[in-house]
């Protein structure tokens, strides 16, 4: 069992005592200080022959820290006045206050990590620290990428990299920079954004990436905090990224755009005319298998079509599920909404996608869907309600969402099939494109 601050935690308050004094008086000043002991499995950094280690993480989730202890652990020698493993080490954040204030005098920073016979000195008209052993720790703004060029480094902290103007410019000139030693390295601790620079970054094979969400360090936060934040965050595309620190990827030419989706959030549904459960089953049932899809869908369609209006309730999809499994889930979302009937593609199942269905529910309301259209091409009246303002979306709906996020006029751009948009789109066909095309013209045939 590992000896760390979990594990002490967790211990009989018997055992807490009996650790603590059997500790000698230098030992118990000097616990603080050992971070191997505190770090949460996130903080600490991976093993192996990397470059640059990422630390992505949602807010609060103990990134500062993670990182000034990182440059702690390069620059301290065995004792105060022995030297480290780095000696020269660039400190890099949005703005030369955001240095100072976050990552040298913020209660995560350099300064409070530090023993006080190892702690380095702020020397403001040069804007460095300077530690005992003579390891000089530089500040530079990511707003100034030319104050880059030049000086060289064998460490270097980059902070919240993802929200930099200059990002790319600012990065380009520290990698020129870091160039000293036998292996400089270097620590990125941000909380992810859809920027080029970061997802270069992470696509290189010499990075390796630690993660965590804001409540793996809940025990450090205010629990007023994270109830206000979860409250209003927690459920939505923002609230991922913020609060789960979940790199969100908006490919270009997106059909759907996270802002767009934010825009499209409510908290409480309407009273419905229809709702209904769209399936897109896969073609097989094993664990190498697409997801099913099940989304489920209400609209207001009293008035006019151009008066109505849809929200997305839910998205109960299922991973490699057998063809009981995913209908009896379809089927279950049906009851629980009160839908009026379950919509389900049968390209590649034909009969069979019935047949499962109603081997369970002989009674329930269900309509067969073929495609004979590219899934570009079916989902762009959809994508156009949404430009419209008139489908909106309830929390929870984060999967669903990167999916749709990730839609192109030039096809999906992600791994895998879009199963639950997909479904999505049946969806929101069966309640408002078709009945609206039958509404100006009763002889139109369905789309598919």
């Amino acid at each position: 069992m590992k000896l760390n601050s979990a594990w002490l935690a967790s211990a009989p308050r018997e055992t807490q005592t009996r650790f603590l004094a059997g500790l000698s008086d230098n030992a118990l000043r000097a616990l603080p200080y050992l971070f191997d002991f505190w770090a949460l499995p996130h903080q600490l950094p991976p093993d192996g022959d990397w470059r640059t280690w990422v630390i992505l993480g949602g807010r609060g989730a103990g990134k500062t820290r993670a990182g000034a202890e990182w440059v702690r652990a390069e620059v301290e020698g065995a004792t105060p006045g022995a030297p480290g493993r780095s000696a020269r080490v660039a400190l890099v954040g949005e703005t030369l206050d955001q240095v100072r204030e976050v990552m040298v005098f913020g209660e995560s920073g350099l300064l409070a990590v530090s023993p006080p016979d190892r702690r380095p000195v702020w020397e403001a008209t040069r804007r460095r620290l300077v530690w005992p052993n003579g390891a000089v720790a530089q500040a530079f703004s990511a707003h100034e990428p030319e104050a880059l060029r030049g000086p060289q480094f064998d460490a270097a902290w980059v902070d919240e990299l993802a929200k930099w103007k200059r990002a790319e410019a600012a990065w380009d000139m520290l990698q020129f920079g870091l160039r000293l030693g036998e292996h400089p390295r270097q620590v990125v601790t941000t909380t992810p954004r859809n920027v080029g620079v970061l997802k270069a970054i992470l696509a290189n094979p010499t990075s390796v990436t630690t993660h965590a969400p804001t409540l793996a360090n809940r025990a450090y936060l205010a629990k007023s905090f994270l109830d206000e934040v979860y409250a209003r965050y927690g459920g939505t595309r923002q609230g991922r990224q913020e609060l789960d620190g979940v790199l969100l990827d908006d490919v270009e030419g997106a059909m759907w755009t996270s802002a767009a989706l934010e825009s499209a959030r409510i908290d409480t549904p309407p009273a419905f005319s229809r709702i209904v459960v769209a399936v897109d089953p896969p073609v097989t049932g094993h664990a190498g298998s697409d997801d099913c899809g099940i989304v489920v869908v209400g609209a207001i369609t009293d008035g006019p079509p151009a008066d109505w209006r849809a929200v997305v309730i839910e998205d109960a999809s299922l991973s490699a599920a057998s063809p009981t499994d995913w209908a009896r889930a379809a089927l279950a979302a049906r009851a629980r909404h009160g839908a009026d009937r379950v919509v389900a593609e049968v390209n590649q199942g034909g009969d069979l996608v019935e047949t499962v269905l109603r081997q369970i529910d002989p009674m329930v309301p269900f309509r067969a869907v073929r495609a004979t259209r590219g899934k570009t091409l079916r989902a762009e009246p959809v994508a156009a309600l949404y430009e419209q303002g008139r489908v909106a979306h309830l929390r929870g709906l984060g999967d669903l969402e990167d999916q749709m996020c990730r839609m192109s006029t030039m096809g999906y751009q992600g791994s895998g099939s879009p199963d639950r948009l997909d479904a999505l789109v049946w969806a929101l066909t069966d309640l408002m494109v078709e009945p609206a095309l039958k509404a100006m013209n009763p002889t139109l045939r369905t789309l598919g």
